[in-house]
């Protein structure tokens, strides 16, 4: 476990909060090129080849910068467990609740996951003990869920049920990372994304190969295999590395604002291009939801000091905030 000495959060310069805006439009995508690849492909194959395609995409770039992946291979135990919790359960969840869910509806209910985050570090991490703001922005925050899912739970609006609570589950199961991601210390952040989604393409590959049709590939459309490409490149491998500059630049819990940009990004993509909507009940959630990260950011009650592990919020990464280190 990381120390807990305390920080002042690096101020955010425009250079950031560019590459911040970048980062959230690529990882709103994931939830558009999402919705538009499991209209062909089954979710669980769908996983496969966004891991494994990142995952050798990474491994390629490793080996350009001349970095050694040896040093992985030591912690293979805690990669195995950061890819169960950060790459194959919230995946799977997301890709089977993608099939009834649109790509806005989708990200909002990954908005949570600093709300879960919080209350699970909460519970495992010593130095992790939720302050009164943080308490008050998760109750915003579950409000906020709780007006996006209750209505149309009530009146059968926005997607059924089961969908939201699987993509509930993507954000609780991304809560549990942050705290396995606190294990692995003295790594590149290069290395720790490589580890775990090539642990993940390990994980997937047999579970496909013996549950899936896989003979179906041959019948994707173009559509959807530049979707695949996309989630896997953009959404994963080259979001990564994106995402672990600004940590390193202005720290994760400003890379963690990142959670607003999200679902911006992915309702207007879903808006411009897939014909969805959201309901009104789920924006009034969705403004709830932004209320409860701000508050818990420190800009509505400004002049705190954060700690040296900082939860982080977005499809597949949990980073300790000390090392800069995470999925």
């Amino acid at each position: 476990m990381t120390d807990a000495r305390q920080v002042t959060q690096p101020p955010m310069t425009l250079a950031a909060w560019a590459q911040l805006i970048v980062l959230g439009t690529i990882w709103g995508g994931s939830f558009f090129f999402a919705r538009i690849a499991v209209l062909e492909i089954a979710p669980l194959t769908l996983v496969l080849l966004r891991v494994a395609i990142a995952a050798a995409a990474l491994q390629l770039y490793l080996a350009a910068r001349g970095i050694a992946f040896t040093p992985v291979l030591k912690k293979w135990p805690v990669f195995l467990l950061l890819a169960l919790v950060n790459n194959v359960i919230p995946f799977s969840l997301m890709f089977f609740g993608q099939t009834a869910l649109g790509a806005g509806t989708a990200s909002v209910l990954n908005a949570t996951t600093p709300f879960w985050t919080i209350i699970v570090a909460s519970l495992f991490i010593a130095d992790e003990k939720a302050s009164p703001a943080k308490v008050f922005g998760i109750a915003l925050g579950i409000a906020g869920t709780a007006v996006m899912v209750g209505p149309g739970l009530a009146a059968g609006l926005g997607g059924p049920a089961w969908a939201k609570m699987a993509l509930l589950g993507m954000a609780f199961s991304y809560a549990f990372a942050f705290v396995v991601a606190r294990r692995i210390t003295g790594l590149a952040p290069a290395l720790v994304a490589t580890g775990q989604l090539s642990a993940s393409t390990l994980i997937m590959l047999p579970v496909v190969l013996l549950t899936q049709e896989t003979a179906e590939l041959a019948t994707v459309g173009a559509g959807a295999w530049a979707a695949v490409l996309g989630l896997a490149l953009l959404s994963t491998a080259f979001a990564y590395i994106l995402y672990f500059r600004i940590v390193a630049a202005a720290g994760a819990t400003n890379a963690s604002l990142v959670t607003l940009i999200v679902p911006v990004s992915a309702i207007v993509l879903g808006a411009l291009f897939l014909g969805e909507r959201l309901e009104p009940f789920e924006l009034a959630g969705m403004g709830l939801i932004a209320c409860g990260l701000l508050v818990i950011d420190g800009r509505v009650l400004p002049g705190r000091t954060v700690g040296a592990a900082a939860p982080k919020s977005a499809p597949g990464t949990a980073v300790p905030e000390k090392k800069s280190t995470g999925s």
